[in-house]
């Protein structure tokens, strides 16, 4: 937009330039037409004069001051300090010689500028600002400015020559054209200005909703809860919140359909179950009995985990500055009970989170290492605002092409689902929901010394979006 209105600008001083120097040598050409035959009526005037008067005439112009001209006659030609170039000066020159010449058959016309400073007028070199007033200052000076003055010297007979000088009202004529002058500047500044500024106030009524719409979509996929966007803005923004909205209220209506299905489902699949394991109990065979009980276990695990995919992630509370060392120390304690083992080495700043949410993500992960390994170190360290808790067990560890699969639904390297071992292969894949919800990440590694390691990495300053 900036290039776009300096170009706009550029091309319109282009072409008023052009346009203004048309007009001024549209002007000069008249104007030095008119002043090339009043100089060749006056050259005509002093021919027609006898020598020995034309001196007593000149004495009278000077004697009456104020005439246009400056006029004198000369035994030779005066030198001129010559000035100007340019187009202008060529307008000048060549219409007083090519006139001159034409209206008196003369060829030897001298036309000249000269600045009134270094202007000589007689034989003696006297200069312009040494003569009185009357003789030739109110003619040939226009203070304070100092326009240059156009001398014409013409030969009226040998060693005699006619010497003219005058003004063309015209003080700027070599002044030259500057593309950056101060006002020209000012304007372009001006103008700049008030359209980056009518530009950004009209892009930023068009982004803003743009940019709301942006930030309601990064969060769509975990608050789905939000308050509806502002249906506001250009057609075409507005639009595309209504549909929005629209896609949001019909994704919430099918996610709470689910949880009523997988709700109805289960409440439906418990009274089977727990009639045949009433009637399970009643076997004679111990080992028949057990067989049914695990398949009985199994399906009732099944069952659950399914329930706690649809609807479990959903732990509605609000975010607070939390510790998370007696967080750790906590879930340590809780599984020093059952026989694990986890040591924690570093110490961080309370983070804010949502307590509960995190203690579940936490302790999905201790329970998998001490399942798997028994023991289970945890490092806590921050760096750079990233508060990051690193869990290292004593297990096997996971194949590297199983490493991102263990976090999918019902995905369980342990392949038995006993009352014993327990699990549905939930845990890994709701953690990393959680620690996703509170903007980080869980990511699984094989230690090079023998072990897992998962690591948690949490943003100290960051938008916690609905679990």
């Amino acid at each position: 937009m900036i290039a776009g209105v300096l170009a706009a600008q550029a091309a319109s001083y282009a072409l008023w330039t052009s346009q203004v120097r048309a007009s001024q040598l549209e002007q000069l050409d008249e104007l030095s037409s008119n002043m090339a035959f009043s100089i060749a009526s006056t050259m005509r005037f002093f021919r027609s004069l006898p020598v020995d008067y034309r001196h007593i005439v000149l004495d009278q112009l000077r004697s009456m001051g104020g005439t246009r001209f400056f006029v004198s006659v000369n035994e030779r030609r005066i030198p001129v300090e010559d000035i100007g170039s340019g187009p202008e000066k060529e307008v000048v020159v060549d219409n007083v010689r090519a006139i001159l010449t034409q209206q008196l058959s003369i060829d030897d016309v001298v036309v000249e500028f000269s600045r009134p400073e270094t202007l000589r007028v007689f034989n003696n070199e006297v200069l312009l600002y040494d003569l009185p007033p009357r003789w030739g200052q109110h003619s040939l000076l226009m203070e304070p400015l100092s326009p240059p003055i156009l001398v014409v010297q013409l030969e009226l007979a040998p060693d005699t020559w006619l010497y003219v000088a005058t003004l063309l009202g015209v003080p700027d004529i070599f002044s030259g054209y500057r593309w950056l002058s101060e006002e020209r500047l000012l304007v372009g500044v001006l103008v700049l200005l008030s359209v980056l500024a009518l530009s950004l106030l009209g892009i930023t009524s068009v982004t803003r909703p743009l940019a709301r719409l942006s930030k309601a979509a990064r969060q769509l996929g975990d608050d789905l809860d939000s308050p509806p966007l502002k249906e506001s803005g250009p057609k075409e923004v507005a639009a595309t919140a209504v549909a929005f909205n629209r896609m949001q209220r019909r994704i919430r209506e099918q996610i709470d359909e689910r949880e009523r299905l997988f709700s109805a489902i289960s409440h439906d699949l418990k009274t089977p179950i727990t009639r045949l394991r009433l009637r399970a109990e009643m076997l004679d065979d111990p080992v028949q009995r057990e067989r049914f009980c695990a398949s009985l276990d199994e399906l009732s695990e099944l069952v659950k985990g399914a329930l706690a995919s649809a609807k479990g992630l959903d732990l509605h509370e609000e975010p607070q500055p939390t510790d998370l060392n007696a967080l750790v120390l906590e879930i340590a304690e809780a599984l020093r009970l059952h026989g694990g083992e986890v040591s924690l080495c570093g110490n961080v700043l309370p983070l804010t989170v949502k307590p509960l949410a995190l203690k579940r993500c936490l302790a999905n992960l201790l329970e998998n290492a001490v399942f798997y390994g028994q023991k289970a170190t945890v490092t806590l360290e921050e760096q750079a605002g990233i508060v990051t808790l690193r869990i290292h067990d004593n297990g096997p560890g996971i194949p590297d092409a199983q490493l991102y699969r263990v976090f999918s639904p019902f995905v369980r390297l342990e392949v038995s689902r006993s009352r014993y071992t327990g699990g549905s292969g939930l845990g890994l894949g709701i953690a990393r929901h959680i620690a996703r919800a509170h903007g980080g990440d869980i990511v699984l590694s094989n230690h090079s010394e023998g072990g897992l390691v998962a690591t948690l990495t949490l943003p100290r300053q960051t938008s916690i979006t609905g679990l």
